[in-house]
């Protein structure tokens, strides 16, 4: 850009920049704490509820920030939901 003008643009940019860092750091947080909780579901785990709890929360703090739509944090919380309750349901037992 040069030294001279734009010195408002390059300050945004400068922004973004720290803003765009700390937002990756947040949604990949949000992706582990799911790929955790999913993990656990998959092993039958009796961690499993706490693990969910734990990715929905920090799911809900994400939509807090602003850092992902809460539409879409409604829809990653559903089929986490999902999949906790269809792995914690009794398995029924074939008749023979």
């Amino acid at each position: 850009m040069g030294s001279k003008g734009h010195k408002s643009a390059q300050k945004v940019a400068r922004g973004s920049i720290r803003r765009q860092e700390r937002n990756k750091s947040i949604r990949s947080q949000v992706k582990t704490d799911i790929a955790k909780a999913e993990k656990m579901i998959a092993e039958g785990s009796a961690d499993a509820k706490t693990a969910a709890a734990a990715a929905i929360t920090a799911l809900d703090k994400s939509v807090l920030k602003k850092n992902i739509h809460a539409n879409n944090a409604a829809r990653r919380k559903s089929r986490l939901m999902k999949k906790l309750n269809k792995g914690a349901a009794p398995v029924k037992a074939k008749a023979a």
